[in-house]
């Protein structure tokens, strides 16, 4: 394992393809996309969600934040959120990564994370650990997560922090704030990284709260971190355009994998066209 940080986080603009954000998620572990969303589809999505944030309770210990709040549901909760969980440019990205092993993938997680002022820094971590801190073999990715920047993520109000190039390294290191570097980047920005990339949430010196929205995606043969058919039941999955019905787990994640009933397709239960 290196002893410092080897390299920086790519960077690029919102002409870029996915092919080229997964080839450089393959090499560092992480990249950046900035100004990906518009200003007003970024407002859109804060003003629907806002009343959901401010309804969460603060997280009950030090990992989930003691003054932060993560508020899920956003498919249910949010129409404008859609178009980012949908993203073209995220979904291709996450899609060469994960079907390199994986039949299909599926959203993993959706939620707002919003750090109010003064939150201390989360435990460097990986996300992958979510499945019990199974052993995948290195090289096997089976996570792609992302943080869209829905205020500035400076330094100093707690952006993401990432050691580009961990997802090389050992499994369940313990690693130190200051071994990360902080994924600074405008509002309507996003930040991805992969399940097995060391980070951690920064700490919050500012006033200000700093938010940012988080969609994971993984391979459909895993069980997703947030139940999306109790956060975004039938009847509320059945409005959706069906591409993001399927996005959400209302498919097959393979052969033999989700359906229901007589062997049906989960889309039959929504009633809608495929």
């Amino acid at each position: 394992m290196p002893s410092k940080i080897c390299m920086e986080i790519p960077r690029f603009n919102r002409g870029v393809s996915g092919n080229k954000v997964a080839d450089a998620l393959r090499s560092a572990g992480c990249a950046v996309i900035e100004c990906l969303a518009s200003e007003e589809l970024i407002e859109r999505v804060s003003e629907e969600m806002e009343p959901f944030i401010e309804a969460t309770a603060f997280g009950p210990d030090s990992f989930t934040g003691s003054n932060t709040r993560r508020t899920g549901s956003l498919i249910a909760r949010s129409l404008s959120s859609h178009a980012l969980a949908a993203h073209p440019i995220v979904v291709e990205a996450a899609t060469s990564i994960l079907c390199e092993k994986a039949t299909s993938m599926q959203l993993h997680l959706t939620q707002v994370i919003d750090l109010g002022s003064g939150a201390e820094a989360q435990t460097v971590h990986r996300d992958q650990w979510a499945w019990d801190f199974f052993p995948f073999a290195e090289g096997w990715e089976v996570e792609v997560s992302t943080m869209w920047a829905l205020t500035d993520f400076t330094e100093r109000n707690g952006a993401t922090r990432i050691i580009p190039g961990s997802h090389k390294w050992d499994d369940r290191l313990k690693l130190s704030y200051d071994e990360t570097i902080p994924a600074e980047m405008p509002r309507g920005s996003i930040l991805l990284w992969l399940g097995s990339t060391y980070h951690g949430g920064g700490r919050n010196e500012t006033d200000t709260r700093r938010t940012g929205l988080n969609f994971d995606y993984s391979a459909s043969f895993l069980r997703q971190e947030e139940n999306q058919y109790l956060a975004c039941p039938p009847e509320v999955a059945a409005t959706l355009n069906p591409d993001l019905a399927k996005l959400i787990g209302y498919t097959r994640g393979s052969y033999a994998l989700g359906y229901y009933g007589d062997l049906q397709d989960p889309m039959e239960a929504l009633k809608i066209d495929k």
